[in-house]
């Protein structure tokens, strides 16, 4: 699926399914809850955390994609709210990066 093919789901199963979309406030303030959702289940897998035990038995790796899909459900939903295309933002972005960044990081600093 490519992010225009996304962008277009996300808008058929908001307009059939969710009757219609959040204001653009509420939809800030579910990315960032969803932001924290992935940010405790990284703390528990990478960071010093240790599970509780109503986590015990879950797939974290999982229970991460999940959450980063939920990140990228609501930007797009904000994408097609204020008419952003999010392919040609990230071939803006791609090539912002390539030429601000494309021997920042391969340098050695000796």
């Amino acid at each position: 699926m490519t992010i225009h093919e996304a962008q277009q789901k996300v808008d058929e199963w908001i307009k059939f399914y969710g009757g219609g979309y959040f204001s653009e406030l509420t939809n800030l303030g579910i990315l960032t809850e969803e932001v924290g959702e992935m940010a405790r289940w990284m703390v528990r897998k990478y960071g010093d955390q240790s599970l509780k035990p109503s986590e015990q038995g879950i797939d974290i790796k999982e229970a991460i994609q999940d959450e980063m899909t939920d990140i990228l459900w609501v930007l797009l939903c904000l994408a097609n709210q204020m008419d952003i295309d999010m392919t040609q933002g990230m071939k803006n972005n791609i090539e912002k990066k390539t030429k601000r960044d494309s021997y920042r990081h391969t340098r050695r600093i000796e």
